[in-house]
């Protein structure tokens, strides 16, 4: 079936951005393919263009953040910028993705920009029943109050009363829509020792709301907070161990799903043929993009919400997933077949890391010149050092202690 006009013409103007961004992206990849202690340790300010070069070391820390990362006229400079580098200024904000949501801020956040559910208690959802914040961080907290939310208004548009959450970790988004809305949960989660917490936190969760139920019954005091569900019609997550292969057919996905032996409760586990809403709370790396090619090939999957995470574990083209299957180059990007078509498409997994960070969390540490900022310059020393030492060894991993901008650089 054709497409309707006006989907049409967004599709055509999504591909000429992707291919404006490759271009940009390919254009300046010897500085963008790169982390910024190589700056110091490969001297790679000496790629950067001379003219450039001129211009912004001229700048202090907070002019960098307002006339580089921040959108808007480029004013409040003393010098003039070389066209080339304005150019890569307004390309860059032109192409970017907006951080926004749709529709501008949210009208729910308080003062700080926290949403108004921690205004009393800074890490307490209000909005959230006491018995689903146990074992919950405040932003997870948030975050499946949230999607668990969508999730609800997905399966009642779809008429599905089962959801499989892949990637469900400990199963705090599972047990919010199946204690919270009274869903059929599946999570499938390939961690053991994950799998093994999440079904003791079911059953904590369980024997508290019972304990609750019978003292409340028992009592005429029914002013406290409850779930508002009778404990005994609670549909209880169905949890599985397993691996989502990006690669792998739908129907062994379907397969993962079949319960093994006794279910925890009977009708609790999915059956064949059911049909289901799929969902994920960060979907790292390719579990994103294999989540959606379940949708879009598996007739049991109705709907899809997905929050994808850590972009930079997603396979390429040139790195395949294992265990890689015959006659298949799937990777988790890029998943279109057109952009990789486009010459130069490729993301190294330096650049997708970098990509990962919020560039406005950096922009405020220039901005308002931290002491935060000596972390940096510390790294690149060390580096040096190093690669001093032993020139085969290149960016180990080196775990940051607290306030280590507050020490002196030998400490």
């Amino acid at each position: 079936m054709p497409l309707p006009e006006n989907h049409r013409l967004l599709f055509e103007q999504q591909k000429q951005r992707a291919a404006a961004i490759v271009r940009l992206l390919s254009s300046y990849s010897h500085l963008l393919d790169t982390y910024v202690v190589e700056f110091f340790s490969e001297n790679l300010w000496e790629k950067v263009p001379r003219s450039w070069q001129a211009t912004l070391s001229n700048l202090t820390s907070p002019q960098l953040s307002t006339l580089l990362l921040e959108q808007g006229p480029c004013v409040g400079c003393e010098s003039v910028w070389p066209l080339s580098l304005l150019a890569y200024r307004a390309s860059a904000h032109a192409l970017s993705f907006s951080r926004q949501p749709w529709g501008g801020p949210s009208p729910t956040l308080g003062a700080g920009g926290r949403p108004e559910e921690y205004r009393t208690n800074r890490s307490q959802s209000s909005r959230l029943s006491h018995h689903l914040r146990r074992h919950v961080k405040p932003k997870k907290q948030h975050e499946i109050r949230r999607l668990g939310a969508m999730v609800k208004k997905l399966c009642d548009a779809t008429g599905c009363q089962h959801v499989v959450d892949v990637g469900s970790g400990q199963g705090h988004l599972s047990r919010y829509l199946a204690f919270g809305h009274g869903l059929h949960l599946t999570g499938v989660e390939a961690g053991e020792e994950l799998v093994a917490t999440a079904r003791r936190f079911d059953r904590e969760l369980l024997h508290r709301l019972c304990k609750e139920a019978a003292r409340e019954s028992k009592s005429d005091d029914n002013s406290r907070e409850t779930l508002g569900i009778d404990p005994a019609s609670i549909p209880l997550p169905h949890h599985r161990v397993g691996w989502v292969d990006p690669r792998a057919p739908w129907k062994d996905f379907l397969q993962l799903l079949e319960s093994e032996g006794v279910p925890e409760r009977e009708g609790d586990c999915w059956r064949p043929g059911c049909p289901f809403v799929l969902t994920g709370l960060h979907a790292c790396g390719d579990l994103g993009p294999a989540a959606l090619r379940q949708f879009a090939r598996c007739p049991s999957v109705l709907g899809i919400t997905t929050v994808s995470c850590c972009y930079m574990k997603a396979t390429t083209l040139d790195e395949p997933a294992p265990p890689p299957q015959e006659g298949d180059s799937e990777s988790g990007y890029p998943m279109s077949a057109w952009v990789q078509g486009l010459p130069g498409h490729g993301l190294p997994y330096m650049l997708r890391e970098l990509a990962c960070h919020a560039i406005e969390d950096y922009a405020g540490r220039l901005k308002q010149e931290t002491a935060e900022l000596r972390v940096h310059c510390y790294r690149a020393a060390l580096e040096t050092i190093i690669r001093q030492l032993n020139p085969l060894l290149r960016r180990p991993g080196v775990q940051t202690g607290r306030k280590a901008h507050l020490l002196p650089f030998k400490e």
